[in-house]
């Protein structure tokens, strides 16, 4: 699967250093100080309160202002969601940067990885999946740059297989985002595991790499 590079075009939210909206820009960089005022919007209240006036109002600017880099919500919210998936593969790199590393340890630290980003970060998380209110399409680009790492760690593995690459790297993520999107809507809470003691999602990777 070849990787997608979504970003070129889009200024990088600083996920650490955007925590305050700024009420003054100089000329020039508009667009990333909208984009900072919907993280900030995102991170207290959720996607659902962010709006093009509310953004533009927070950056301290005519609620026409932002119609040359974000003509509706969706295109806002897609260049933010864009930049979120950006730094969720930033931090997937990074953890799976040993080369050495075999394959359960792949899937582990793949796994604990996204849960511990979406655990930390719900509203963040929450958005990336929000397909009511971004581009489709440009977020299934952005999700392939994701993908394209995990098929190319898991493609080391030399054993015969009866599914495909895509086909393994698909049921990974989706074992965790399952299990994510269940503890963010409080279905499941905090554990651990009853016989070995690891956190419930740790374990359940073990109980996936053991077989069920």
């Amino acid at each position: 699967m070849d990787t997608v590079n979504l970003y070129a075009n889009i200024p990088t939210v600083n996920m650490k250093t955007a925590t305050s909206p700024r009420h003054s820009y100089h000329h020039g960089n508009l667009r990333e100080e909208l984009l900072r005022c919907a993280f900030d919007m995102l991170e207290s209240d959720g996607a659902d309160a962010i709006t093009i006036r509310a953004v533009a109002r927070a950056a301290g600017v005519a609620h026409s202002a932002p119609v040359n880099h974000f003509p509706s919500k969706q295109a806002l919210l897609t260049s933010l969601a864009a930049s979120i998936f950006h730094a969720l593969a930033e931090e997937i790199t990074n953890a799976l940067r040993t080369g050495t590393m075999k394959y359960p340890e792949v899937i582990r630290t793949f796994a604990n990885t996204v849960t511990e980003y979406a655990l930390a970060h719900p509203n963040r998380y929450r958005l990336l999946w929000r397909r009511d209110l971004l581009d489709d399409h440009e977020l299934s680009a952005a999700m392939d740059r994701i993908y394209g790492l995990l098929i190319e760690k898991l493609g080391k593995d030399e054993r015969v297989r009866t599914t495909s690459l895509e086909t393994r790297a698909i049921a990974l993520w989706s074992m965790v985002h399952g299990y994510v999107t269940m503890r963010l809507d409080g279905n499941f809470v905090e554990k651990n595991d009853e016989i070995n003691g690891l956190p419930r999602q740790t374990a359940i990777v073990e109980a996936i790499l053991e077989g069920l």
